[in-house]
């Protein structure tokens, strides 16, 4: 079994997957920087609101017993926020690689020379030139 599980960990896909996780842990928090502090300003201003998280309707004021109770849509909405915008930033940078891919696919290799024509090729074309030059001297 333990064979088994070093196989399955060392396989190429496996790694490839981790890498990825990884290097998409790093871009989720570039993209969440870039809504909660370029965006979610910008759109704060639109809106009129300051911030999207302290959006909340209050079920049960706080009392000297109970803490506040309230459902906090803002934070839902700023997550569906972050969502699409990260979706929408993998979908181009997958997109803009795709392009890429094509681009080098695309490409033609430099054309192969001709390959060097036979003996019997040769011959045969020198004597298809002494025809035309037969042709050519009994029409003139």
């Amino acid at each position: 079994m333990w064979q088994e599980f070093k196989k399955f960990a060392l396989r190429g896909n496996v790694v490839d997957m981790a890498v990825g996780v990884i290097v998409g842990g790093a871009f989720g928090k570039i993209v969440t920087s870039l809504v909660n502090d370029v965006i979610m300003p910008i759109l704060g201003l639109l809106v009129g609101r300051i911030d999207l998280t302290s959006l909340k309707l209050v079920l049960r004021p706080a009392n000297d017993t109970a803490s506040e109770l309230a459902l906090t849509y803002g934070v839902f909405l700023q997550n569906v926020l972050d969502f699409l915008i990260i979706s929408f930033s993998i979908f181009m940078a997958i997109r803009m690689m795709t392009k890429l891919r094509k681009k080098e696919e695309e490409e033609p290799a430099a054309p192969a020379p001709a390959p060097e024509p036979s003996a019997e090729e040769k011959l045969l074309a020198e004597i298809r030139d002494l025809l035309k030059e037969q042709v050519r001297e009994r029409s003139a």
